[in-house]
């Protein structure tokens, strides 16, 4: 397919994929559950954290989280006593156990009761990444690093955690941090993706490159190096942004429903 034509085909499918009737089966669906900025933030981080295996399994785990947190993520992470921790002890999703997501907890409740600058009305999300980005970044990896070391900035953080949160300094393709960017900082006016943050660009988001995604981006030439890491999503975002240097990262829903619903 020469690049007019692939254009055209993927933004059909864009077209087709990006509407509100595909977010109940999507782990997006989890933080479309709130209105508040902060639980849409954290509700969405847990979500693209454990989005991986069958989704049927994901949205389980993902709703047995949200109602271990009595439906309020932030109000719990902000004002838990230590006795409300037990009832996540036997927590798991395939390697995600108990003692990652307490540890998450603790990040959480020790990063939204910090301290704010007089200039911030709201301890969000948003500042945890956007403060490692700047306007003249290409992309997200100095926040996708700077975010990671952040996260495991805290005391005796456990070792084992460490595999739940990608940093582009081990060449991971940080597919759920990218997924999680995508749902926050892009903005459409088809309800699926929040667009919630302002400090990031769309044209500075990385495509996350999931199995799926991976499959059909080289079925299509989109990818031609052999190996699948942070170079190859920065390969493939690369390519997209030749059909949209604004918005690359929309066509992350062409590409994994031709490979999902499709299996093209």
């Amino acid at each position: 397919m020469k690049n007019e034509e692939l254009k055209l085909f993927l933004d059909e499918k864009v077209k087709f994929y990006n509407r509100s009737e595909f977010i109940a089966a999507d782990p997006i669906s989890i933080p479309h559950q709130f209105s508040k900025k902060q639980d849409i933030e954290i509700a969405g981080f847990f979500a693209a954290t454990l989005a991986w295996g069958n989704r049927i399994s994901i949205l389980n785990s993902c709703n047995r989280l949200m109602q271990l947190m009595d439906h309020t993520p932030h109000d719990f992470i902000l004002h838990h006593e230590e006795k409300d921790l037990k009832r996540f002890f036997d927590f798991k999703h395939r390697t995600f156990n108990s003692t990652d997501l307490l540890y998450f907890i603790h990040f959480f409740k020790n990063y939204f009761q910090s301290v704010r600058t007089p200039a911030e009305k709201e301890n969000s999300l948003e500042n945890a990444f956007a403060k490692f980005i700047s306007a003249r970044d290409e992309n997200v990896a100095p926040a996708l690093a700077g975010f990671h070391d952040l996260f495991f900035s805290l005391e005796d953080f456990p070792k084992r955690t460490a595999k739940h949160i990608a940093t582009p300094k081990r060449n991971s393709t940080c597919k759920r941090l990218n997924m999680f960017l995508r749902w926050m900082v892009r903005r459409d006016n088809t309800g699926v993706d929040f667009g919630i943050w302002k400090k990031i660009k769309s044209c500075q988001l990385i495509c996350p490159c999931d199995v799926h995604v991976d499959r059909v981006a080289r079925k299509l030439g989109l990818i031609k190096s052999k190996q699948t890491n942070w170079k190859t999503a920065l390969e493939l975002t690369s390519k997209l942004k030749e059909f949209d240097a604004d918005d690359p990262v929309k066509y992350d829903f062409a590409l994994f429903g031709l490979g999902v619903m499709e299996k093209f």
